[in-house]
């Protein structure tokens, strides 16, 4: 008996041959885990502070004005520069006002001669009108005359010391010391026509002083406890300056100034505060941040701003589990202080967060930690009895 073999098609041959050649490839290997940098939450003592941004002001601003009529004959200070009480400034034309004054000494000299010639009548009519040789109305009328001269004398002397005064404002002198500003005219100008023309400004800049404004809520919880540390302490709240550059002023300030009245349009109140700035690094016109600790958070917990996400006014951390693991849970930040933010509920001590690379996590999901430490800068500025030497409060995230 013949057997007979039929032969496969090719498309099935080909078939078979890709399926033995898959079967012999290794299966692709699975992900690895994302790599992170995870933390221990820090846990210290807080102080709770109000802040506000500010301009800062001299402690006494000066506008110096032309008080007379004239042109500018010299700029006489250096722009810029400290000037002292009663150093010259400018200086007017003075011509016209000397002038001015020759003619008021030529009048009071006309008028005290007609005075004494007025006397000389009251003197000589005297001894007539008592025997009846002249009539009592002649002598009435000299001694009126005489009465009316001594007018027009005071007169002249008024207008002498007037023409004086102007003289005098020729010559503009700094009415303090201070730091003083750039030129607002220059030689040749004409000012004080129709108006006092504004020349320069005159800032005392030590103390240095920030205006600032606060909500009534804060401006209340910070009346109050400055009221509470004058009783207990006998001093007003340590107050901080931090400049544009992040540095803090090196001398604690106190408030100063507090505005009578809360702007009802936005619930907010003015508030002034000054600071020694013997240097006078510190100008006016900068912006800066006042910050005063009122109270103290005991063991508070930590964490760095960055490991903190923000998504529709929600805030969550990825805490990893010990499992290696992350939960993506839901916290309530309170005060910021430097880089760190304060995790008021969602956080317990002990527990590590993932500080960096959490933007690409999933709840549940596997990670490769690599454990840091989240290093705190030093001691935060406790609200204890003011001293001479300022507070501060620096932080910084993990190294």
């Amino acid at each position: 008996m013949r057997h007979r073999i039929t032969a496969l098609p090719v498309w099935m041959t080909a078939i078979g041959v890709l399926g033995l050649a898959a079967c012999k490839e290794e299966a692709p290997p699975s992900p690895q885990p994302p790599l992170v940098k995870a933390a221990q939450v820090l846990v210290r003592d807080v102080p709770v502070t109000i802040e506000a941004i500010g301009e800062t002001r001299g402690n006494t601003e000066i506008e110096i004005r032309a008080r007379v009529e004239g042109f500018i004959e010299s700029v006489d200070f250096e722009e810029g520069s400290f000037v002292r009480k009663g150093q010259l400034l400018y200086t007017i034309d003075p011509r016209p006002f000397e002038a001015s004054l020759a003619r008021a000494k030529a009048t009071l000299a006309q008028a005290e001669a007609e005075l004494q010639r007025a006397r000389q009548d009251v003197s000589l009519y005297e001894p007539l009108v008592a025997k009846n040789a002249i009539s009592r109305q002649q002598y009435d009328t000299a001694v009126a005359i005489e009465l009316a001269q001594a007018s027009a004398v005071e007169a002249a002397r008024a207008a002498v010391e007037s023409a004086e005064l102007d003289l005098s404002y020729t010559r503009v002198l700094a009415p303090d010391d201070g730091l003083i500003g750039k030129t607002e005219v220059y030689a040749g100008t004409l000012v004080g026509r129709g108006q006092s023309t504004l020349l320069t400004h005159i800032s005392k800049v030590d103390p240095i002083n920030i205006r600032f404004t606060l909500p009534e809520r804060s401006y209340l919880i910070a009346a109050r406890r400055n009221e509470e540390r004058k009783v207990a302490a006998g001093a007003d709240l340590p107050i901080e300056l931090l400049l544009a550059d992040g540095s803090v002023h090196p001398y604690p300030g106190r408030f100063v100034f507090v505005d009578r009245s809360v702007d009802p349009r936005t619930g907010t109140i003015m508030l002034e505060a000054s600071f020694s700035n013997p240097a006078g690094i510190v100008r006016p016109g900068q912006y800066g941040r006042v910050r005063a600790a009122y109270d103290v958070k005991r063991d508070a917990v930590l964490v760095p701003q960055r490991a903190v996400l923000e998504m529709q006014g929600t805030y969550r951390v990825a805490v990893l589990k010990d499992d290696s693991t992350v939960e993506m849970r839901p916290v309530q930040p309170g005060e910021r202080t430097g880089s760190l933010w304060v995790i008021d509920s969602g956080l317990s001590a002990g527990e590590r967060v993932v500080v960096e690379g959490v933007q690409k996590l999933r709840p549940g999901v596997a990670v490769q930690a690599e454990v840091v430490s989240i290093q705190d800068g030093g001691p935060a500025p406790q609200p204890t009895p003011a001293s001479d030497e300022a507070t501060s409060s620096r932080t910084t995230t993990e190294g």
